[in-house]
């Protein structure tokens, strides 16, 4: 790394901090070149502090360390990105980043679709949802129709239509998430075992 501590007047360069998992950012702080010394040496990220005025490890008093995977600079020179594997929340406020927010797994319109799932399956009343229907109907018919889907899209598969293909894959992805959220699972413990088997 050739990082350039002389552009700031006091010698700290920004480092934003996040999570290796999930790529959430957990939180801002300023190292100068001890700071990241010592960081690479004992693996558990140390920034300057400006208040304290002194070098800083993240979990020195509350045992909630920030323990380093990877770091990156970016383009000029001047701020670094962190990934790390935090130990507790981050934030002295005791949430999980200085922001607020919760540091969990996200897969996006996924996680999304999971939650619109799960309000289903708590209304599974409502007559006028297909996927309160199939939580209505049990197990064996949410099963049925992930099996259903499957044979459709691998049909699909060996035909020349992408259009086709692509909406069977969308239908057997749904129906899935549905047979998860039956089974009391989620996609991220499917993720978890997936990491699992990855050497």
């Amino acid at each position: 790394m050739n990082l350039n501590f002389d552009k700031s007047p006091n010698g700290l360069i920004p480092t934003i901090i996040q999570d290796a998992t999930t790529k959430t950012v957990l939180m801002l702080g300023y190292m100068n070149h001890e700071a990241l010394k010592k960081t690479e040496e004992t693996q558990k990220v140390t920034f300057f502090s400006r208040s304290k005025n002194r070098l800083w490890t993240k979990g020195e008093e509350s045992g909630n360390y920030l323990h380093l995977v990877d770091i990156q600079e970016d383009c000029d020179s001047d701020t670094l990105l962190i990934q790390v594997n935090p130990e507790g929340p981050t934030c002295h406020k005791g949430t999980d980043t200085c922001w607020g927010e919760s540091n969990e797994q996200n897969f996006g319109f996924l996680s999304k679709l999971e939650e619109i799932i799960a309000s289903r399956k708590e209304n599974s009343q409502d007559e006028t949802s297909y996927v309160a229907s199939l939580f209505r109907k049990g197990i064996n018919k949410i099963a049925q129709k992930v099996g259903e889907e499957a044979v459709e899209t691998v049909i699909e598969a060996k035909d020349n239509d992408d259009s086709l293909f692509l909406n069977e894959s969308a239908d057997l992805l749904f129906h899935y998430l549905i047979l998860l959220k039956a089974k009391g699972f989620t996609l991220n413990d499917v993720v978890v075992l997936l990491k699992s088997r990855h050497k």
